[in-house]
């Protein structure tokens, strides 16, 4: 993907045309339809001017995917506002995520799971370093987190408080991170390939059912 100055606010207008014409059309004909010319046709430009701004079809995909995500990054700080303590922040950090998966399964399979590109962390940090507002309300420690799209990286980071408490031990807390992030996959890859009949709302009620299981073991283990 080209670089530029983050301050050409025509160059940046222009890019954000091809990202919403994207995201429209994996809205209205799912992501395995987008294509660089019916971008180009939606947006109302030529092909050759997209490739002014990405290398190839799967930075641009990956672009309009994060732009779903930026609406998970905004809603986490209001969804965690109210936590308990640092277990109850870190379960509805996970019911959160979750949530937002749930509701557009292959977005985040794309992100998260599938080969849509080359170094996806590169394209995270510039997507966000284009567009700062999408991360506006983040609180601070979660930045790292938000700006990782290595699932297992992601996890622990959210983790990492409960370490820090002494609510875990670090083995305890990468075995658990290891188990939320399987169920997790597991739940994503059913839904995108439709071998289950939940509806998001069914998916997060199970799952976030699993994680406070899984949270409370690891914790009971810790204490014994």
């Amino acid at each position: 993907m080209i670089d530029f100055d983050n301050k050409d606010i025509k160059k940046k207008r222009t890019l954000k045309v091809f990202i919403e014409a994207a995201r429209e059309l994996i809205e209205e004909k799912g992501i395995e339809q987008v294509t660089i010319r019916e971008v180009a046709k939606k947006a109302g430009y030529n092909s050759a001017t997209i490739y002014n701004y990405f290398d190839n079809c799967n930075q641009l995909i990956f672009f309009a995917s994060l732009d779903f995500l930026g609406e998970y990054s905004q809603a986490m700080p209001e969804y965690i506002a109210d936590a308990d303590d640092e277990i109850d922040r870190f379960i509805k950090m996970w019911e959160c995520f979750c949530k937002y998966s749930f509701e557009n399964p292959k977005i985040y399979y794309a992100i998260f799971s599938d080969n849509i590109g080359e170094h996806p962390e590169i394209l995270m940090k510039k997507y966000f370093n284009i567009f700062p507002e999408k991360l506006d309300t983040a609180p601070k420690d979660l930045l790292p987190m938000l700006l990782d799209p290595d699932l297992s990286h992601r996890a622990a980071i959210a983790s990492k408080p409960l370490i820090e408490n002494d609510y875990l031990s670090k083995e305890l807390a990468r075995q658990m991170d290891n188990m939320i992030t399987y169920i997790y996959h597991g739940m994503l890859i059913l839904m995108v390939n439709k071998r289950i009949a939940y509806s998001s709302d069914q998916a997060l009620k199970i799952i976030t059912k699993q994680i406070k299981s899984i949270v409370e073991n690891a914790i009971c283990c810790h204490q014994k």
